[in-house]
């Protein structure tokens, strides 16, 4: 039989651990998502989305013969276009702040994310298409805390310390296949201060095709290990992966050029995480 006095304590002590509740539900930082573990969007634990609070860069290129494959060609993307241009290997998908584990996105930034006209420009010659441009610095750029001018002389800066293989700087093999840990070994013999725990090779689709390399840098801009997001076995665990060849104007049709629409100019390039 439960008496008054147990009643009573026992009401009190609920009462008690409510009060505790809600003191640990105010502490809480705010964030804009939450999923059912109490991460934010990019993985981190009770953290803000600051802009210049990260632990290092990667610096991500995208195979566009991959990416013209899978969408670029059916939204007209001039990357893959072919008229007057020039066939493409490995472009600059961007340059990512991350956190060990996870990465900060959407950063507020005073320029809201705007990209000038000019600086998207003069970037095209790397990331052939603004929408790409636009896209990276609004997502990633954002949170570097440099501003728009610097964020992609960065960008520009570490994607010229990459050298490319030659065997990948325009290859026309149609049946070009290669373990990532070859493509790892020929980027490493390419690249004297890189190794092999500072790269990471992304693959998918049909025949497990390569769609990115990602090289990781510290905020001075010299190779690092990568951090937990780069893990190798989760980026592409195939045994082989296919290298689509780059396609010139006179082995594949030239798609119709036409106006993006306002939407569409906003959408990324290559795959964005």
């Amino acid at each position: 039989m439960v008496t008054r006095p147990r009643l009573v304590g026992l009401a009190l002590a609920l009462i008690g651990l409510a009060v505790m509740a809600q003191d640990t539900l105010a502490q809480r930082p705010a964030y804009r998502e939450w999923d059912s573990y109490g991460r934010n969007a990019g993985g981190r634990y009770a953290r803000e989305h600051l802009a210049g609070d990260f632990d290092y860069y990667v610096l991500v290129l995208s195979w566009s013969p991959t990416y013209c494959a899978d969408v670029g060609e059916e939204r007209r993307d001039p990357q893959c276009s072919f008229a007057g241009g020039r066939p493409y290997a490995f472009v600059l998908h961007g340059l990512w702040p991350q956190y060990e584990r996870g990465w900060p996105s959407n950063c507020r930034s005073p320029d809201r994310g705007y990209v000038p006209g000019p600086v998207a420009n003069r970037m095209l010659d790397i990331m052939p298409s603004k929408r790409l441009v636009f896209h990276e610095y609004r997502t990633h750029g954002t949170c570097s805390g440099l501003g728009v001018d610097a964020y992609f002389d960065l960008a520009r800066q570490l994607y010229a310390k990459v050298h490319i293989p030659a065997r990948f700087a325009s290859p026309v093999e149609e049946r070009m296949t290669i373990a990532p840990g070859e493509l790892i070994d020929a980027f490493v013999a390419a690249n004297p201060q890189l190794k092999p725990d500072m790269i990471a090779i992304v693959c998918g689709g049909a025949g497990n095709r390569l769609r990115e390399v990602r090289i990781c840098f510290d905020k001075g801009g010299a190779f690092r290990a990568c951090g937990r997001n780069e893990h190798q076995a989760r980026l592409c665990s195939a045994d082989r992966m296919y290298v689509p060849p780059v396609r010139t104007g006179t082995n594949r049709g030239t798609p119709e050029e036409r106006p993006l629409t306002p939407d569409e100019d906003l959408l990324p390039g290559p795959r964005a995480p």
